[in-house]
């Protein structure tokens, strides 16, 4: 969450740069945002709430300056609480991401001192930090010292105006510094590094960057400097472009068949070692947040049903609470796009309090939780820049499903349902149906999504999609809990989806989307096989256990085609952002 952009390097349109920079960090924060440049001998400032914008923006140039774009955790969000934040005199500029814990009582010490605060925000007490060390310190020990003072995962940027100085340090918060022709840059993420470097390196926790005159310094926690390892950046500004979409989701969701193609045809080897490890592990726990964590539910009935092994599912942010029964051959499995999820990269390192071996399957190289784990897969989905996730998912989807087949030593067959779920997915794409349905429902209060076994996870992903970008409510449960409650909540015209697969779960769920037709819902089934008890059904050819993979596609365009029904952006829901780095 909230995203960081910095520059120092030749003189230039430094405004347009910076704001290029955020717009392609905004799916990390967009609730307000601003930028500093040092333009001459002045401090150029320029805050606004809301998505970026360069109305009214004069053209600023400079060397050095940096940006901000804000997903809001302490304060309202407001011009005043917008980044970046600084010291009294504005001579320390402050960009932040993560959360200060102890800020109340940082805050009342600085104040004592007399220290003039103006904003709700925490990340102001770090600005008047180094302020406060710089009196008896260097710009290196100031921040160092400052920072050792914060609980909390964060990471800080600090800007010197007048020293026209970066320091940057961080813990578990990602930050990325990358070289290119034109100078040195700082970012939060990858995206806003494309196009301006050719080489990169990922902050690791407690180390401290200085970067003045186009020199970069790294020290290690100790205060010790140390050799800088920077790696090639390989993506291209094509592959963060939207292309002829008119949105990244509807670009991700199209991707999907090339991105299974991939795993299917280049993932063997891969998958045998990660067989391997669940084969000598003594308890397997799979673990995620939001749709991370669905997969690895889903994985749950997947490893069942194939490969009659029992494994583990939990959310992340509740795992570290479970931690007591791990041991030294307990084998944890986090998934994570981003790879930078607060939540799960602390239930690794509970995992690894206690010595267990542990797996990351993630978008992006050289995270956090890549470079912390003891096996890493990369899903190789490319850039995922919608805030929704599409094709990472039915990637750890079919990694996980392609596994319990290896384990069942049945990896053809896998294969041969994987090729039917790519094939549906473009039969999917291609209909004109679900944007029909859309239109249909778009009004309706409540959505509720049902299915069995590994329908299931598949109705809580597919109600997950569609709350998060159409706003409006969907509730996905296992059909069998329906008469315990949930069938309260439906009356005539309640759109009711019901995941009907030819699997061992066919007839009971067939019996349940009864139950609600009888008390007047809207039936939409999707299916192999129509039946008269639906009122709207999607076809969906059976692809024996892969078929959860399609069946989501088609959430996923649901959920599309009703915020496009309902003017919203699809891409950048309301409260939401793509990488969740704060708890």
């Amino acid at each position: 969450m909230c995203g960081i952009f910095g520059y120092l390097g030749k003189e230039k349109d430094l405004s347009s740069l910076i704001i290029n920079g955020l717009k392609a960090l905004e799916y990390r924060g967009y609730d307000s945002w601003g930028i500093a440049i040092k333009d001459k001998s002045k401090l150029f400032i320029h805050k606004k709430t809301g998505k970026i914008g360069r109305a009214h923006l004069k053209k600023v140039t400079g060397k050095v300056g940096i940006g901000h774009t804000r997903w809001a955790t302490h304060g309202n969000v407001t011009v005043t609480n917008a980044h970046p934040q600084f010291d009294c005199k504005k001579e320390v500029v402050i960009v932040h991401n993560g959360i200060v814990e102890n800020f109340t009582s940082l805050k009342k010490e600085l104040q004592r001192k007399g220290h003039h605060f103006t904003s709700q925000t925490d990340t102001e007490v770090i600005a008047h930090l180094v302020e406060d060390k710089l009196k008896h310190y260097s710009p290196r020990k100031a921040v160092e010292k400052s920072f050792q003072l914060l609980k909390g995962l964060n990471a800080v940027i600090v800007f010197l105006p007048k020293r026209e100085l970066f320091l940057a340090i961080k813990n578990s918060s990602p930050l990325i510094i990358g070289k290119g022709r034109e100078g040195i840059f700082l970012a939060s993420d990858i995206a806003a590094l494309v196009g301006h470097v050719d080489e990169i390196y990922h902050l690791n926790d407690e180390e401290l960057i200085l970067v003045k005159k186009e020199k970069i310094q790294l020290f290690d926690k100790k205060g010790k400097e140390k050799n800088i390892k920077f790696s090639p950046l390989n993506l291209t500004p094509a592959s963060v472009s939207l292309g002829n979409y008119p949105h990244y989701m509807l670009k991700e969701i199209n991707e999907q068949p090339l991105v299974i193609e991939n795993i299917k045809r280049n993932y063997k080897s891969e998958l045998k070692k990660f067989a391997n490890l669940i084969k000598q592990a003594y308890g397997v726990y799979f673990i995620g947040c939001g749709t991370a964590y669905f997969a690895a539910l889903a994985g749950t009935y997947i490893f069942s049903k194939i490969a009659k092994r029992h494994v583990n599912a939990s959310v992340a942010s509740e795992f570290s609470y479970l931690k007591d029964f791990l041991k030294k051959d307990s084998l944890i499995v986090a998934l994570s796009q981003s790879g930078e999820t607060i939540d799960t990269i602390s239930a690794i390192k509970a995992a690894k309090e206690k010595s267990s071996r542990t797996v990351a399957i993630t978008n992006v190289p050289n995270s956090t939780l890549y470079r912390m784990t003891d096996y890493k897969i990369l899903l190789n989905a490319g850039p995922e820049k919608c805030v929704l996730a599409t094709k990472s998912f039915t990637a750890k989807i079919a990694i996980l499903y392609l596994t319990a087949h290896l384990l069942n030593d049945s990896y053809n067959k896998g294969l041969n349902n994987i090729t039917k779920a790519i094939r549906e997915i473009k039969n999917i794409i291609a209909s004109k149906k679900i944007k029909e349905i859309a239109r249909k429902i778009k009004d309706k209060k409540h959505i509720f999504l049902l299915g069995r076994g590994v329908s299931y996870p598949t109705a809580l992903e597919s109600a997950l999609k569609i709350k998060e970008v159409s706003y409006l409510h969907a509730e996905g449960f296992p059909a069998g809990e329906l008469k315990h409650g949930v069938i309260a909540l439906i009356e005539k015209g309640t759109p009711v989806i019901i995941y009907n697969p030819k699997d061992e779960t066919f007839e009971d769920t067939l019996s349940s989307a009864y139950e609600v037709k009888a008390r007047g819902a809207f039936t939409i089934g999707i299916g192999a096989y129509p039946d008269k008890v639906f009122d709207e059904f999607i076809k969906i050819n059976d692809c024996g256990d892969a078929t959860i993979i399609p069946n989501v596609v088609v959430a996923q365009l649901l959920g599309y085609y009703l915020a496009i029904e309902r003017h919203l952006d699809p891409d950048k829901p309301r409260n939401l952002a793509k990488s969740v780095t704060v708890k």
